[in-house]
């Protein structure tokens, strides 16, 4: 109850290195191997160190990330998984990008992806520790016409990056402040960015360092968290010697919540202070606790038991609610989403079902956001009007209402076929690559809940592979545009950031990447990971489709991600007597060898078993079992 108590209201959580289930020499010889293989210019990998597969499948790991994202959850593969050092310079505030590399894709307000960090080492106060926002993750800003939000990353401040000051050294030997300033934080830098945060005025946010942080400590935290990169404040003679390394890894939910058998409801009011940041909770907003309350239900007791539940305890009527959803301004941002989740708990269902509906059509992206979290909320009831809106002559409008319909959707072919017209039909890249992650959604949820989910999963697979045959790789837009990822802008073939372009070294690969061909294999990952016999007569269909992107496709990304849907397949929820999966199992070792790089986080946390993936795809042996 507390993780997930913390994890809802906070957004982030510590593990102590006492937590893990892992001998302290781990952590040691994760250190001293990153040490070399940094000195020795290698890119940092699983490959390089599998010792670090010992920590994302560590015993107390697993139990936390399965208390947040249930069983089975996927790690995103080729992704930003390699180790972050702090030095002289720090990064602006923003929440990170949820697909790999500044790709776009729809935030979740459930708890559907989160960051994992591992710092092998210890970090002092002073080392540069990691900066966040706690309480943040609901609040955002417009990115469908703010162009400074348009390449992935939702950012504070951008500002900070068009004029240079995210190139100035704060420490260092280059930095022309005094050491006192940098010591006390006072720098023009360090004042700049206690003051975005301020100016924000949202509810309990405000700048937290994770640190000081023992050898080996773990840190998960919602991807939708506002945090930064940090400067260090010690000598900088002793960096050299002394490297502060952060591995992280992108985790995401393929399972539903389960019910929990004792569970109780929260009291978000009459906590003194927050254990972790020391922040007060003398006073929390119903706003705030409106949010916290749904959250904290779907987590623990699933979507069936927390949709369609009304508060006798609202004091607002409707009417005065919909005014609220409509408020402008940034600082506004957590009255709105609050509105939304109130109107969705309201008495007066009909009514305040109706003030979301016309929301979701509002002018405004902050109102149609709003009202979009607050129809997800509402559950199945908001299924009529979302099918109304997935038709709408707005691609805004099209795109939330997928979204939607995915997350809180009935569970009915009617709405599979609507998923299904908007990937292969629409006219909007972006609305196409928000359907097909919709699709992996409703199927996650299809499976928890549905009496026939074989029929209505092979119905989502079906129009995930139809998609794969029509979608494209396009040259990254960094590469395209000559610029910097956070410059570009969208262009006539795609409306929304499909990220920066990778080959990694590697002939196979090149720098190319489709939203809409990685959303729909994420999806495909998804409905993976509830077992081969789930797909009915298109399992053969499945294998052959992921076959041909391992072997064909240039985009690393949709590799990985296809890599992953055949290891889930094989390894999870099989009938081992089944000969479809034996021969998978067969087919598996052959069809991996087609690419000459492997994401093995990603392939353990998918079934493969660790010794296996070090042995086999591993550039170096275990050091320690």
């Amino acid at each position: 109850e507390n993780i997930v108590k913390e994890y809802t209201s906070r957004g982030l959580i510590l593990l102590g290195p006492e937590t893990l289930g892992v001998p302290p020499k781990l952590h040691e010889s994760i250190f001293r191997q990153e040490v070399e293989a940094y000195r020795a210019k290698e890119r940092i990998t699983a490959e390089v160190i599998p010792d670090i597969l010992q920590i994302t499948n560590a015993p107390g790991v697993r139990e936390a990330c399965e208390t947040l994202l249930g069983e089975n959850y996927a790690i995103v593969p080729f992704t930003h998984n390699t180790p972050f050092m702090s030095g002289s310079n720090d990064q602006h505030w923003h929440k990170d990008d949820n697909g790999p590399y500044n790709m776009r894709k729809q935030r979740h307000h459930q708890a559907v992806q989160l960051e994992m960090l591992y710092y092998p080492q210890a970090v002092k106060a002073d080392m540069g520790p990691t900066a966040t926002v706690p309480y943040s993750q609901y609040w955002t800003f417009n990115h469908e016409e703010n162009h400074d939000n348009f390449a992935g990353a939702d950012h504070l401040d951008f500002g900070y990056q068009i004029n240079g000051m995210e190139r100035v050294p704060i420490s260092g030997k280059n930095s022309e402040y005094s050491l006192e300033d940098i010591v006390n934080q006072e720098t023009a830098h360090d004042k700049r960015m206690r003051k975005a945060v301020s100016d924000l005025d949202w509810p309990h946010c405000q700048p937290f360092e994770v640190g000081p942080l023992a050898a080996g400590s773990v840190v998960l935290y919602s991807h939708n968290l506002l945090h930064r990169g940090n400067h260090r404040r010690d000598d900088w003679r002793t960096w050299k010697e002394n490297p502060r390394f952060m591995w992280r890894f992108w985790l995401f939910r393929t399972t539903e919540p389960k019910r929990s058998e004792t569970f109780l409801p929260t009291k978000w009011q009459g906590s003194q202070e927050d254990v972790l940041t020391r922040q007060s909770l003398e006073s929390i907003h119903a706003d705030t606790t409106a949010v916290w309350d749904y959250q904290f239900r779907w987590m623990r007791q699933g979507e069936q038991q927390v949709a369609g539940a009304s508060s006798s305890d609202e004091t607002k009527n409707v009417a005065d609610l919909a005014l609220q959803l409509r408020l402008k301004g940034d600082s506004n941002e957590p009255a709105r989403i609050g509105a939304a989740y109130r109107l969705a708990r309201h008495t007066a269902r009909r009514q305040a079902i109706s003030e979301l509906a016309r929301a979701l059509h509002d002018d405004r992206e902050n109102v149609r956001r709003a009202a979009l979290y607050g129809l997800i909320s509402v559950g199945v009831d908001a299924s009529p009007v979302l099918l109304d809106a997935v038709d709408s002559p707005a691609r805004w409008v099209r795109k939330a209402a997928a979204f939607g319909l995915g997350s809180a959707g009935a569970m009915t072919i009617q709405v599979v076929k609507a998923l299904g017209e908007r990937l292969l039909n629409d006219d909007s890249t972006y609305v196409r690559s928000v359907a097909a992650d919709a699709l992996g959604c409703l199927g996650r949820r299809i499976v928890a809940y549905s009496s026939n989910p074989q029929a209505l999963m092979s119905k989502c697979a079906d129009l995930l592979l139809q998609s794969l045959t029509q979608e494209v790789n396009r040259l990254s837009m960094d590469r395209a545009q000559q610029r910097s990822i956070k410059m570009v802008r969208p262009h006539d073939d795609c409306d929304v950031c499909e990220g920066i372009g990778f080959d990694y070294g590697q002939a196979r690969y090149e720098p190319v990447r489709s939203v809409v061909r990685e959303n729909a294999l994420w999806a495909m990952v998804i409905l993976a990971s509830h077992g081969a016999d789930k797909f009915g007569d298109e399992l053969n269909h499945v294998v052959l489709a992921m076959q041909h992107v391992i072997e064909q496709d240039k985009n690393v990304f949709s590799v990985g991600l296809a890599m992953d849907v055949l290891e889930r397949l094989a390894s999870i929820h099989t009938n081992n007597r089944d000969v479809k999966v034996q021969h998978l199992q067969q087919l598996i070792k052959g069809v991996f060898a087609k690419t000459p790089i492997y994401s093995l986080e990603a392939l353990v946390a998918s079934g493969m078993s660790i010794e296996f993936a070090a042995s086999e795809y591993a550039r170096r042996s275990l050091t320690m079992t």
